[in-house]
């Protein structure tokens, strides 16, 4: 009912005790209500945040860190909407923000697209009649390029630099149109996808060639909220889902070199072969190399169950939220 917008404090990176053991608890530094759900949110610079709203707005709130406070610097009111803006039940959700600085791109539950810039009151661009279906999530592909995921398992590619409305580029699952909630792509290879969706697989793409996903991983048993490359170590990769499980991916190097440490602890490690359709490609995620051919899964929190619904990392630090209405951070993701 009451929804808040909060900035923590976690410490600072790396200055923790000999066994890695961190002194305090999270401090709360400062919280704002917010106007409905929060549906995503972004950073766009070191102080500011975009904030996507089941009730259609998109904000921009401004963390004041002198004085440790947020205040709404900037506010398109109901970006995303059914019927029409004016209506007074117009809203629709806003599902997903991508930011770029100084350009924040959305997409919503009406299908709409939306290109704003942080320092313009109006739209740069709408794409009004995008999709039929829900957008589920957006990504940056190139600077004037974007990735979007919808509710009947396509990819769609979007280029700025148009003027027509309409993707460049159209992917599919085929057959189920089972829905895709989220969408990475790899941080130096771009041509390189990741989705996630309803039935919890894991599809590797190559935007390159196919409108088909090169890998299909099984990954959880419930959808997948969310997946991300790690920003400066790509070959390692998260997913969360409904079912209360966080894998980590890591095709970094063969199983056989690995240390033993994953073994312990009573977290489950399952191997698996993934054969790819390409055969050219020398990345680990598309790669057909024999010594790449494995990959190790590892259950982050093995004994969870509610809903992993968000994650995100950074260094050796992984922060996720739950359905317990927990926060956690893990900060010795590569211990």
């Amino acid at each position: 009912q009451d929804n808040r917008l909060s900035v923590w404090s976690v410490g600072e990176l790396g200055n923790g005790g000999p066994g890695g053991e961190y002194p305090g608890e999270p401090q709360l530094l400062c919280d704002i209500r917010h106007d409905g759900d929060v549906m995503d949110m972004q950073f766009l610079d070191q102080e500011k945040i975009v904030v996507a709203s089941s009730t259609g707005s998109v904000t921009v709130f401004r963390h004041h860190q002198n004085n440790q406070t947020l205040s709404a610097n900037q506010r398109w009111e109901k970006a995303h909407y059914h019927v029409d803006r004016d209506s007074f039940c117009g809203g629709a959700a806003c599902t997903g923000v991508i930011c770029n600085n100084p350009e924040i791109v959305t997409v919503g539950e009406d299908g709409r697209i939306n290109l704003f810039r942080a320092d313009q009151k109006d739209a740069v661009r709408t794409i009004d009649n995008a999709d039929s279906s829900t957008l589920h999530a957006v990504t940056f592909l190139r600077t004037t390029e974007i990735l979007t995921v919808n509710s009947i398992g396509q990819l769609k590619i979007w280029d700025f630099r148009q003027q027509r409305n309409e993707p460049s580029q159209i992917f599919s699952l085929t057959g189920d149109r089972v829905p895709l909630h989220c969408v990475d792509r790899h941080p130096n290879q771009q041509h390189i996808v990741a989705t996630g969706g309803q039935d919890g697989m894991l599809s590797i793409w190559d935007i390159r060639q196919g409108t088909m996903p090169v890998s299909l991983l099984n990954a959880h048993e419930a959808e997948m909220w969310e997946v991300h490359f790690h920003p400066s170590n790509p070959d390692h990769l998260f997913t969360c889902s409904e079912d209360g499980s966080l894998w980590h991916w890591d095709t970094s190097t063969d199983i056989s070199e690995k240390p033993s440490f994953l073994h312990q602890g009573g977290r489950s490690t399952t191997y698996f072969s993934h054969n790819t359709i390409n055969q050219s490609v020398v990345s680990a995620w598309l790669s057909n190399d024999p010594t790449k051919d494995r990959m190790e899964i590892t259950n982050l929190i093995p004994n969870q169950t509610l809903s992993v619904n968000s994650l995100d990392i950074l260094g050796p630090c992984l922060v996720y939220g739950t359905d317990g209405e927990a926060i956690y951070v893990n900060r010795q993701l590569f211990a």
